[in-house]
């Protein structure tokens, strides 16, 4: 009881102290498994035990047998199929094929790339050394969000290292079990025929189960079959018996189907799918938390010592600076990626949970087989994650500043309500290269906004989720258009200083417009008109048009026009190089008006005549 307690009181202390240092979570739940479990053992215990001890050994421990392995499977499932839940489609429609890619081509050149190293350094035998590079070829959504979390970059980069570490996991398993079968079958013909059936069965099943109770799932909670407080441990009982009958089927097929699964329900038309997910990452916080402390826990002194020497340290700078570069280099070729990016996603591939939950599993395995050298796989990939976690968690941030794709200036916009007026100005902005990210937590505005073309969140501003979205990194400017003048000011107060470091803005409520003292430094386009204005001038005049200005004194009188004529509202000011300007309700006045300038407004045509 104690030491189940103290696991999870220990791991959530690491997850406090990721947070409070901005630091990937992993990191701190690794060394305290490393200090319970072998450092405690050797240097801390009088009688030479671990204060942790994972597997029971007749006298004390957690798992009899093999129920540790178990554990860490189930867990794994539940956690990618979190991380399938966050994959939209949206998000990678310029960088698909660089991504796709990356799993394949970029897979095998570090499968074979690694293997070959790891064979001609520790003089293990082919298959170990193929078993070791099977398994560091994924990359892990658990630590990779952290670091992309606290670096602004196109959302290109993001989305693909994002979309990388979730689809790889399943791939790299696939690997580790296929080599992990030459081994255990003798002979190469065997292997082939084994090999190629084995394949087949994870594709199959995995895909099949994955696809079929996603619709399943998302029939039944549409059809409020369901009831509501039943909703979040019916969805995870049934991510459990997808994974369980899938490896059933197929062994090791599990971790495909759950991902297939999250991605079908996080792009469909599932109600609840929010609070699915709060639900998710909660517990997939707290397996984390329990499998990276095992885990290291389980690791004995005596492997570690196996790698104390310079051998190691040329291992891993060779899958650091060479290897990965030349993957990330193969897959992104003529792809529209500049170089200093394709540099920046060659220099972040920390590997996660699901490279140390097998390489436990399959290096145990081979160790009771008598397999010579086994001893190594489970220490080798445990420095390949540690290492690689450590070197992106201290040093992303700064790579991007040397490289150039850290984000000076974020131009992005996010606006808060989805409404007619706040599609019109989105899709108004985005026709001038201003990538916008509108937010709602009415589904009917987002689905409208997704028929424009437009990126749409269903979210509710109250929540903590948008601010661990890495997708917004590049978001600098925020824009409050909806009806309720309180939620406008929340946002404001809340998000301001994450989503508008180059400006923040608000409607005006009702009560500001009555005192013309009471004009806000945030107030958004004019303190005549709010949210009840703009909404009527939306629906006479759908669209949004532009008047070249002659000079100074012809945009102030277009200012007075709009003034006296509610049906002319003025939103910014666009210069010869199509930059746009915001007309705040505070400050209308502008230093000067160049040639080709132009009064972007909503509403009707302005009288030829009156200008």
């Amino acid at each position: 009881m104690l030491e189940l307690a103290g696991i999870i009181i220990l791991g959530i202390l690491a997850q406090w102290v990721a947070w409070r240092f901005k630091i990937p979570a992993i990191l701190p739940l690794i060394l305290i498994g490393l200090l319970v479990g072998p450092i405690a053992a050797e240097f801390l215990s009088e009688d030479g035990t671990k204060w942790i001890e994972p597997i029971w050994n007749g006298e004390k421990g957690l798992f009899p047998g093999e129920s540790l392995y178990y554990f860490v499977s189930l867990a794994i499932s539940i956690i990618l199929f979190e991380g399938g839940l966050t994959l939209k489609r949206n998000e990678i429609k310029n960088v698909g094929p660089v991504i796709t890619k990356l799993i394949t081509v970029g897979s095998a050149i570090t499968f074979f790339g690694a293997g070959i190293v790891a064979h001609l350094l520790f003089n293990l035998s082919w298959e170990l050394s193929f078993l070791f590079s099977g398994l560091i070829i994924v990359t892990g959504p658990t630590v990779i969000t952290p670091i992309l979390r606290n670096i602004p970059l196109k959302k290109d980069i993001s989305a693909v290292l994002k979309w990388e570490g979730i689809l790889i996991d399943p791939i790299g398993a696939l690997v580790a079990v296929l080599v992990f079968e030459f081994i255990s079958v003798e002979g190469d013909s065997g292997f082939t025929k084994t090999a190629f059936i084995e394949f087949g069965k994870i594709l199959l099943f995995g895909t099949t189960f994955g696809f079929t109770f996603a619709h399943g799932l998302a029939f039944a909670i549409n059809k409020k079959l369901i009831p509501h407080y039943l909703l979040n441990v019916v969805s995870l009982s049934v991510v459990l018996l997808v994974f369980v009958e899938s490896e059933i089927f197929a062994h090791e097929s599990g971790l495909l189907a759950v991902v297939v699964m999250g991605m079908v329900l996080g792009n469909g038309k599932l109600e609840n799918i929010k609070e699915l997910l709060y639900f998710k990452e909660s517990l997939s916080v707290l397996l984390i938390s329990i499998l990276f402390i095992l885990l290291a826990a389980n690791i004995n002194i005596d492997d570690l010592l196996l790698l104390y020497n310079w051998k190691t340290a040329v291992l891993f700078l060779i899958v650091v600076l060479i290897i990965r570069p030349l993957a990330v280099f193969a897959s992104t070729h003529k792809s529209g990626l500049k170089q200093n990016e394709k540099l920046f996603i060659s220099w972040v591939g920390p590997r996660g949970i699901v490279a140390a939950g097998i390489a436990s599993l399959f290096g145990s395995k081979l160790i009771k087989q008598g397999v010579e050298g086994a001893e190594y796989i489970t220490p080798m990939v445990f420095m390949i994650v540690l290492g690689t976690v450590l070197l992106n968690a201290t040093t992303a941030r700064f790579f991007a500043k040397i490289v150039g794709v850290f984000l000076k200036t974020s131009d992005g916009i996010l606006i808060v309500g989805a409404s007619k007026v706040s599609r019109l100005l989105g899709h108004y902005l985005e026709s001038h290269g201003r990538h916008v990210v509108l937010i709602d937590s009415n589904k009917d505005n987002i689905e409208k906004a997704g028929e424009l073309g437009l990126e749409a969140l269903t979210t509710n501003i109250y929540s903590d989720n948008l601010k661990d979205n890495i997708e917004l990194n590049h978001v600098g400017y925020l824009m409050a258009l909806t009806g309720n003048s309180e939620i406008n000011k929340y946002a404001i107060n809340k998000f301001s200083s994450q989503f508008g470091e180059n400006g923040s803005f608000r409607l005006v409520s009702i009560e500001e417009m009555k005192d013309d003292k009471n004009n806000p430094k945030e107030g958004l386009f004019s303190h005549t008109d709010d949210f009840n204005t703009l909404s009527n001038v939306a629906k006479k005049y759908p669209s949004i048009q532009e008047i070249t200005l002659k000079d100074k004194t012809h945009y102030e009188s277009l200012i007075r026009i709009t003034n006296s004529d509610k049906d002319i509202i003025p939103l910014f000011i666009k210069d010869e190089k199509g930059e746009l300007t915001i007309i705040s309700s505070y400050n209308k006045d502008v230093d000067s008006i160049g040639e080709n300038w132009q009064l972007v407004y909503l509403g009707k045509p302005f009288d030829i005549e009156e200008v």
